[in-house]
């Protein structure tokens, strides 16, 4: 059975690493580099420094939620959907800052 991660290479701020993500984060990843007009690997160095704790692709998986949810929210605003009038909402995710 073929597993959903996948491995690829990436250069971070000149030196070569190899990220595990599953096709979806990586092409979320994409999405949100492209929308930011940055490179895939600027985007990628960006997150490896303001990360605090966790690897890598932890990292990266958390921003791409974050990226995600707070769409959602911002959507939700402007169409006046709150959690007071019975929206339902994602599973709050727990992070060690």
């Amino acid at each position: 059975m073929k597993s959903p991660v996948v491995k690829r290479s990436i250069v971070i701020a000149g030196h070569k690493t190899s990220v595990s993500l599953e096709d979806a984060f990586w092409k979320g990843l994409k999405e949100i580099a492209t929308g930011r007009e940055m490179t895939l690997s600027d985007l990628v160095a960006s997150i490896d420094t303001d990360r605090r704790h966790g690897n890598l692709s932890s990292a990266i998986r958390l921003f791409v939620l974050d990226y995600y949810r707070a769409q959602l929210g911002e959507a939700r605003g402007a169409q006046g959907v709150s959690r007071e009038a019975g929206a339902r909402s994602a599973p709050s995710v727990l992070r060690a800052d």
